[in-house]
């Protein structure tokens, strides 16, 4: 009946396919009414496991109480009615919680308009990004200086313009903005925009592939939302390398880094539903999930990192860049269990003044609370691996890119190797 005195042993089991949670009723104490009641620790304990729904079961002997253990049962029921209601993102996320979805092709597929609205009502992004303009605009022009040439770049419906449209009016600098976009869906909203509401009268339209439009003239300023899961995923460099030939030397970019993360994962949960493809391709892909059913092992560590812009600006000083990476991690396993995968977060420098840095993060100890436009990202492992207490993990991974495609690869060292996982992007990867 008691719990452990280290709390992470509680969150282990937050990672196992838990069904039921038995609750002796020696656990219970009594309360002043005579009645089975729980300690403080224990109804925290309950609340947690609660998260996935498990039946709950009261074991003892049938006279532990006047009334029996019907009175457990009581006041188990009563402390799944004063759970707090779910709030609403909670209530956006719980559908997508374990379910593995495929990345992005951001070059290749056009997202559909519900996409663009469920994005678009993500309440921290668009205000961090406002903020980061804001930052810019205030730190390089003058009031009543000339316009402030902005490139947004992959534009989609325009909430990026809005946020730069609305930090030109509070910083009191003015802006020329072009608004860059492959999507011919979107391209019609952004037009409609401009001609319906105030202040687009300063926005040019450019339908196209940003890294193939030849700019009238060049930008102060680039802003881009096209972050993956793991940071680098949807093929931002690539992206960004393209537009920046339409950059001012001394240029600038929202954001102005990115860095992946991972750590290893353990969930049966995770697994077994791409175990349940039944094919080695849908080992060696990666997929963005809501992580739920899971335990993080330990503290997720830095992998690859991005910055933005870089020196070159002509076609063969962009062409001679290189986004390969390679990292290899070791990890410290405080607990023991069965190693399923890895979980991938990022973190995102928007601008940084000198006084105020504004970040956009989904990794756990600079996590941007209430951003909901980008889940984790999970990368399973062919067979689970068995990590002892007080193991260590080491692992590598590999971001390839070649004219046509970026792919990814990784492999476990200890404490077992495994094979390298979608070796020259046999089974997955996005192309250019």
């Amino acid at each position: 009946a008691d719990l452990p005195d280290d709390e992470a042993e509680l969150e282990r089991w937050l990672g196992e396919p838990l069904r039921a949670v038995v609750t002796p009723a020696v656990a219970y104490l009594t309360n002043k009414r005579g009645y089975p009641t729980l300690s403080r620790r224990h109804q925290a304990a309950l609340a947690r496991l609660l998260q996935h729904k498990p039946r709950l079961l009261v074991s003892g002997r049938a006279d532990a109480h006047s009334e029996g253990l019907g009175a457990h049962v009581q006041y188990l029921r009563y402390l799944v009615s004063q759970r707090l209601a779910p709030s609403q993102q909670e209530r956006y996320e719980a559908p997508y919680y374990d379910f593995l979805q495929a990345p992005l092709q951001p070059l290749q597929d056009n997202l559909e308009s519900q996409t663009y609205e469920t994005f678009e009502k993500d309440p921290v992004k668009y205000e961090r990004y406002e903020r980061a303009v804001y930052l810019y605009l205030c730190q390089r022009h003058q009031p009543g200086g000339e316009p402030a040439v902005v490139m947004v770049v992959g534009a989609g419906r325009g909430p990026l313009v809005a946020a730069t449209l609305r930090a030109s009016a509070a910083s009191g600098r003015r802006v020329r903005a072009f608004a860059v976009e492959k999507n011919p869906n979107a391209v019609v909203t952004l037009r409609g925009r401009c001609a319906t509401e105030a202040g687009w009268d300063a926005v040019t339209v450019v339908p196209g592939d940003m890294r193939e439009w030849e700019a009238p003239v060049l930008a102060d300023l680039l802003v881009s939302e096209l972050l993956g899961s793991w940071g680098d995923n949807e093929l931002s460099p690539e992206c960004l390398d393209g537009a920046q030939r339409y950059l001012k030397p001394g240029g600038a970019s929202i954001p102005t880094d990115y860095t992946s993360y991972v750590a290893p994962l353990s969930s049966s949960r995770l697994w077994n539903e791409v175990k349940h493809f039944k094919d080695l391709a849908h080992f060696e892909t990666q997929y963005v999930v809501k992580v739920h059913n899971a335990y993080p092992m330990c503290a997720p560590q830095p992998c690859f990192v991005f910055t933005h812009p870089s020196d070159a600006r002509t076609v063969a000083e962009i062409g001679a860049i290189d986004n390969s990476r390679v990292a290899q991690l070791s990890f410290d396993v405080p607990l023991g269990g069965e190693l399923h995968g890895f979980i991938g977060y990022f973190h995102s420098t928007l601008w940084d003044d000198g006084s105020e840095a504004v970040h956009i993060s989904t990794e756990p100890s600079t996590e941007s609370v209430g951003m909901f436009s980008w889940f984790p990202l999970f990368i399973p492992l062919r067979t689970p691996v068995l990590v002892p207490e007080g193991g260590r993990v080491e692992a590598a991974f590999w971001r390839n890119a070649s004219r046509h495609r970026v792919w990814y690869e990784w492999a476990l060292t200890e404490p077992q190797p495994s094979p390298i996982h979608n070796p020259n992007g046999r089974s997955y990867h996005i192309g250019l």
